[in-house]
């Protein structure tokens, strides 16, 4: 007999779900980066500036430059998608899109980014783009099985670590 797991919902972060918005950021970070960048990023420097820039970043995204959707199972938070206000090309930014570990492939990822994308075209958006390691592919495969394209390639940086990312986007039809 398999059991089935509680049906998922989305709800907009308030100012009080900065512990737990930076705790599913820090530990799917943690996973899915393990080997991709150092250990002492990810263990060190990583968790020890995320805790303040949620501080800083969450109330400004509430107020008005963006959204952050939290997705939860049985009242548990899973997973979260934090998306910047249409820039001045009318695209949409996705800084962050991140599930527990535990938790990946239960759709939450699919959810948020479609609840994005609703948003985003209710607000004139014509786009949306995010940046992605060249490393991890298996966020690739997920973009790309949802229509996304790679459409630029840049050197960036994690603090003091040096990495690639892949710019992926998405064109959106207009809100009905």
């Amino acid at each position: 007999m398999t059991l089935s797991k509680p049906p998922l919902t989305l709800r907009e972060a308030t100012v009080s779900d900065v512990a737990l918005v930076n705790d599913i950021h820090v530990r799917s970070r943690s996973v899915t980066y393990r080997g991709q960048v150092p250990d002492h990023y990810l263990d060190v420097v990583m968790p020890a500036a995320s805790r303040a820039d949620w501080q800083r970043k969450l109330p400004d995204m509430i107020a008005g430059a963006g959204r952050v959707l939290i997705a939860e199972s049985d009242g548990q938070a899973i997973g979260f998608l934090c998306a910047l206000a249409a820039d001045t090309a009318g695209s949409v930014y996705i800084h962050n899109l991140h599930a527990l570990p535990a938790q990946k492939g239960r759709g939450a990822g699919s959810m948020l980014l479609e609840a994005a994308e609703q948003w985003a075209r209710s607000n004139g958006a014509r786009a949306m783009h995010l940046r992605v390691l060249e490393s991890n592919r298996p966020a690739i495969g997920f973009y790309e099985s949802r229509g996304w394209r790679c459409i630029d390639r840049v050197d960036d940086a994690w603090g003091e670590v040096k990495v690639v990312a892949l710019i992926y986007a998405i064109a959106l039809a207009p809100a009905a």
